[in-house]
């Protein structure tokens, strides 16, 4: 089945600019293997080494995030959106 993934401008450069792609898949997990396998150099940004998906990677089907609905093994329909969002941290502990 055809879904679409949505990219954030963060992850773009290792997608040749691409902000929305189709790939084919049964699953999140299967969809992120395309695009890990489509263009490699994501690959690290997404899993780690041992091949789990980051823990700051966040997937969302339509507005559901996957780590509540199955994680990987969510499955995804035909003409189905996910979107990537990679957790953002930072900031000071110090007080203004």
């Amino acid at each position: 089945m055809a879904a679409t993934l949505f990219i954030p401008t963060a992850l773009r450069v290792f997608t040749d600019g691409q902000g929305k792609i189709s790939l084919q898949g049964n699953t999140v997990g299967e969809l992120i293997a395309a695009l890990a396998g489509r263009y490699p150099d994501i690959s690290q940004h997404l899993y780690d080494d041992t091949g789990e998906l980051r823990s700051f990677i966040n997937l969302y089907v339509g507005e559901t995030n996957i780590r509540t609905s199955g994680g990987l093994s969510t499955p995804v329909g035909e003409g189905v959106e996910v979107l990537l969002v990679p957790a953002i941290a930072g900031g000071s502990g110090a007080n203004s």
